[in-house]
């Protein structure tokens, strides 16, 4: 990352985050249980959020805090904290076949893909 403040970094990030998911700041405030005006303190630098606002916004836009912060470069959400990933461990060789193959028949229905293409 750049020498940028972390504050900087936070900035940026929530708004980039904000709009990979396509959220107004309203939509993001209602998801996130905050006024929409909060948000826009946090993406203008005026105000810090606390650590159980910055728990609440990851959660609303399904990225890590790791993200937000600035100490990874990927938004995607840690596995771990996925509720899409949290029992994959769990699953027998075949149904992770079967989780993957469904998870990628997904994928391309969203990006408008014909079944099958990749």
């Amino acid at each position: 990352m750049s020498d940028n403040a972390p504050s900087d970094i936070f900035a940026k990030r929530l708004r980039a985050a904000r709009g990979i998911r396509n959220l107004s700041q309203a939509e993001l405030g209602e998801r996130a249980g905050l006024p929409p005006s909060s948000i826009a303190h946090f993406e203008t630098d005026s105000r810090k959020p606390s650590f159980e606002t910055l728990r609440s916004l990851a959660n609303a836009l399904e990225v890590s805090t790791d993200y937000l912060l600035g100490r990874v470069e990927e938004p995607g959400r840690a596995e771990a904290g996925d509720p899409l990933f949290r029992d994959v461990g769990k699953l027998t060789g075949k149904d992770r076949d079967l989780a993957r193959d469904f998870l990628k028949m997904l994928a391309a229905r969203g990006q408008g893909k014909p079944k099958g293409e990749d």
